[in-house]
């Protein structure tokens, strides 16, 4: 048999790091209905978020 480990590849880019945050009702209402609108999780919304603040700053 082979040595190597069976299960999922390790990712080139793992998600290892955590933020913890809090948001009123408000802004919770609108993450949740990004998510529902496009279909992805609320981690994902906030970190295009994060990289579309940072496109702003480039400019």
């Amino acid at each position: 048999m082979s040595d190597k480990k069976m299960g999922r590849p390790p990712s080139e880019n793992p998600l290892s790091e955590r933020i913890y945050l809090r948001v009123d009702k408000k802004t919770k209402k609108v993450l949740d209905e990004c998510v529902e609108e496009l279909k992805t999780t609320r981690s994902e919304i906030v970190r295009r978020g994060i990289f579309l603040v940072k496109e702003s700053l480039n400019k």
